[in-house]
């Protein structure tokens, strides 16, 4: 196993140094980080410990990257995900 591999299970062992919300405070963030991330504020310091959940849970990590892909592709294609 190599060092970084190691760190890495070590790291997800121990869990987040800082705060972490849970799945459903996640959920109910999610929206509003991505905005944030997607408009290039500080999404980490508007929802403390959001990050470090996506760091940590896969299944909302995969919530996240499919949000945060669909808001970026909306922001540089108005109107392409509309279905009225």
């Amino acid at each position: 196993m190599e060092p970084r591999d190691l760190n890495d299970v070590v790291g997800r062992l121990l869990g987040p140094a800082g705060p972490e919300i849970g799945c459903d405070a996640c959920f109910e963030e999610l929206d509003r980080y991505v905005e944030l991330e997607v408009a290039g504020e500080d999404a980490d310091a508007a929802v403390p410990g959001l990050r470090a959940h996506l760091d940590g849970c896969p299944a909302c990590a995969e919530d996240h990257d499919s949000l945060h892909a669909l808001v970026k592709s909306e922001q540089q294609f108005p109107g392409r995900h509309r279905t009225e």
